[in-house]
């Protein structure tokens, strides 16, 4: 499996390619929630596995895309499974949502100030990218 390059991701709304325009790893956080700085935790942590195992069930949905494709199924079939792709994706996007809200938005909103209102306005922009898909 192959890991796309901020070139290979598509163009976003705003005109920017999808790429984070901070120089944090996609997976560091840190510098971008006090929440995650006070707890050491994600929003998402607590149910990390539950995470990653839905995550694993996707791919393979994907992969079975694959081969649908190349076992040369039937169109309809395809787009079956390339809604029920999309659905899943889309669940945990939703749950991964939530989570955030409670966790990093809450604890900007108890913290008040510039923060709460960065953390509204993160979480705002990233429904405003899940609406659009």
């Amino acid at each position: 499996m192959t890991t796309a390059g901020a070139s290979d991701l598509p163009d976003t709304a705003d005109g920017t390619d999808g790429s984070r325009g901070d120089s944090g790893a996609a997976g560091s956080g840190d510098e971008r929630c006090s929440a995650h700085a006070a707890t050491g935790e994600h929003g998402y942590s607590k149910d990390k596995d539950a995470h990653l195992k839905r995550l694993r069930r996707i791919e393979g949905q994907v992969r079975g895309l694959q081969r649908m494709v190349e076992e040369d199924v039937y169109c309809i079939d395809v787009l079956t499974q390339v809604s029920a792709s999309t659905k899943a994706l889309q669940s945990f996007a939703l749950r991964l949502l939530e989570e955030h809200l409670r966790h990093c938005v809450a604890h900007a909103a108890k913290e008040g100030g510039t923060e709460m209102d960065e953390k509204v306005e993160e979480a705002t922009a990233a429904i405003a990218r899940l609406m659009r898909t």
